[in-house]
């Protein structure tokens, strides 16, 4: 018989916690969390993490699994997530993958990231090259490696253009070579059928939730929290030290926002995820199976 993955994202605020917990308990699963911030320990009121009595509803896997001064990556996310899969499946239980960050969600439907190891002498070589001449000499570089043609690269894009020639001086191959091992990769967990649900909201209603979360946030003592994160050693970690909510709130202790400025700054940047968000649901993933209003 095989094995179910359900699988319900949807943008920030559009009330995924309770509804994942009311599926879970209703299809006798344990929840695999697919969301970027909430691995990180001390990290609860401003990425919206399940309270304790959320929490004690339903098992739940990869919630405060990290520190917030120590970065934690995609590979790691995929190592731990296929663990938390197999060991769920294995005592009998269903599995709810729930959450919205992009990458970490995508990492369940399609391939994110190759076999290539790049060592930290290809990293300081790449990062030398860059900080000598900028984007145009990575260009001039991977083009010399890839005389064929740098295919779907994104040129514009200084990141992607570092970590593509990262891997060709890594692998010794030119770039269209490697799109072509990448794109024949297995899809992950091919073994398992795939349940996608999508939630939505109307457009007004969602920005009113965004708003109304971001006060709540404030009010239950974000700024606070992040003087402890601080403590912790936070700024170590980019990743957790940007994400919404938190780098407001930093840069507003650095002096950098006024306080009548941090709750207005924490709603459009929220906005601008949740556009971000609907667009990448729209073009990075399948048709879902259920596409449910709220």
């Amino acid at each position: 018989m095989t094995q179910t993955l359900h699988i319900i994202t949807g943008p920030t605020a559009v009330g995924k916690t309770e509804y994942a917990l009311s599926y879970a308990e209703s299809h006798g699963a344990e929840i695999v969390s697919c969301d970027a911030s909430l691995v990180y320990r001390g990290m609860n009121i401003g990425t919206a993490k399940p309270s304790p009595d959320e929490l004690s509803r339903v098992p739940h896997h990869l919630i405060d699994v990290q520190s917030p001064s120590e970065p934690y990556d995609i590979v790691t996310y995929i190592r731990d997530a296929e663990a938390a899969v197999v060991d769920i499946f294995a005592r009998g239980k269903s599995v709810l993958v729930t959450g919205g960050s992009g990458f970490y969600l995508k990492s369940f439907l399609a391939p994110v990231i190759d076999l290539v190891k790049v060592s930290d002498a290809v990293r300081q070589e790449v990062a030398t090259l860059y900080d000598a001449g900028g984007l145009p000499t990575l260009l001039m570089e991977l083009r010399r490696r890839s005389p064929e043609g740098l295919g779907h690269l994104d040129v514009q894009n200084p990141r992607r253009v570092l970590r593509a020639l990262e891997r060709c001086i890594a692998s010794g191959k030119a770039l269209p070579e490697l799109q072509a091992e990448f794109a024949a990769r297995p899809e992950p967990y091919g073994d398992y059928t795939k349940h996608l649900i999508v939630l939505d909201r109307d457009p007004e209603n969602l920005k009113q939730r965004v708003a109304h979360r971001a006060e709540l946030m404030l009010a239950a003592g974000l700024i606070e929290e992040v003087e402890g994160l601080l403590q912790e050693g936070i700024r170590d970690n980019p990743s957790a030290a940007s994400a919404i909510g938190y780098r407001e709130t930093i840069a507003y202790l650095d002096g950098e926002l006024k306080r009548a400025e941090l709750l207005p700054a924490i709603v459009q940047n929220t906005l601008h995820l949740v556009k971000k968000q609907r667009t990448w649901f729209r073009t990075q993933i399948r048709r879902p199976d259920e596409r449910v209003v709220m």
